[in-house]
């Protein structure tokens, strides 16, 4: 497995990978690997003959008040996962290369952003297509794999390669969880014993959403409230948002015909948690 530090380096190695005829996978993180991460890799090496993880994190999608500083790291466990599952190479940019002195260029996505957690987050998506461009344009990959958990980033890269004529096959990966249902995130290791059972109200309110509605029930209003009651009744909790909406444009969606998003976000605590799914109205 190789360690490549410089984005010029990186770049260069690309080429050669793309001269040879082999097929490239990216896995763009922050590192603090968990399972769910480990997933994108596996799925990555069996799509590619060349698997490459970037581990970056990212100022630019960090706000003022956000936890930047504190964000996890543990390079040595993530370059053991990394290698355990056939990585072929790490990325691993530090910020003044990512970042030159006099930068001036981002990457805006105009609409999806101003939904979900680009409400309470401003800049943050600006910051994530930014960053992906740049990992886009130094890795060269044919393929870029984002866990769904992640779903409104994921729909704005979607979007953004789609815009920018980028050649690059986006996957969308199922959210990968812990035993009792807790979506994996690097921040649930934020979490204290007791707020670790309250941050399971997220999945709980997303199986009481899914029964709600094939039971029959088509009012937004009214599942959103049921599932407001459910969160408020586990200590520690304050949400941020509850939406149903469509899952291409993430707008609201008033009553309910056809394919939705639940999306969820919940502070626990100091940590703020995401997590949804889609469902279908058969």
């Amino acid at each position: 497995m190789r360690i490549i530090e410089k984005p010029a380096e990186m770049q260069e190695t690309s080429r050669q990978l793309r001269s040879t005829g082999k097929i490239t996978a990216l896995v763009p993180t922050m590192g603090f690997l968990h399972d769910g991460h480990v997933e994108l890799l596996r799925q990555g090496r069996r799509r590619a003959d060349a698997l490459i993880l970037s581990i970056f994190v990212n100022p630019t999608q960090f706000g003022p008040t956000e936890d930047y500083a504190k964000y996890p790291r543990d390079m040595e466990g993530d370059l053991k996962k990394a290698e355990i599952v056939g990585t072929d190479i790490v990325f691993t940019p530090p910020v003044s290369e990512m970042y030159p002195e006099g930068s001036q260029t981002t990457v805006r996505v105009k609409n999806l952003p101003e939904h979900l957690c680009g409400l309470s987050r401003p800049g943050h998506f600006e910051g994530v297509a930014t960053v992906v461009t740049k990992l886009f344009n130094i890795t060269m990959p044919h393929i870029a794999l984002f866990g769904q958990k992640d779903f409104q980033q994921l729909a704005v890269i979607r979007r953004m390669v789609a815009d920018l004529n980028m050649d690059i096959e986006i996957v969308g990966i199922p959210t990968v969880r812990e035993p009792d249902g807790l979506a994996m995130s690097s921040r649930n290791k934020y979490l204290n014993p007791e707020e670790r059972k309250s941050a399971l109200c997220l999945k709980k309110s997303i199986d009481l959403a899914v029964a709600m509605i094939k039971a029959g029930e088509r009012d937004s209003e009214r599942i959103k409230s049921s599932v407001r009651d459910l969160i408020a009744s586990h200590p520690f909790t304050d949400i941020d948002y509850i939406s149903i909406c469509d899952p291409l444009t993430l707008d609201d969606i008033p009553t309910i015909n056809d394919r939705l998003l639940l999306a969820i976000a919940v502070w626990v605590g100091k940590t703020r948690l995401i997590d949804n799914q889609q469902i279908d109205i058969v």
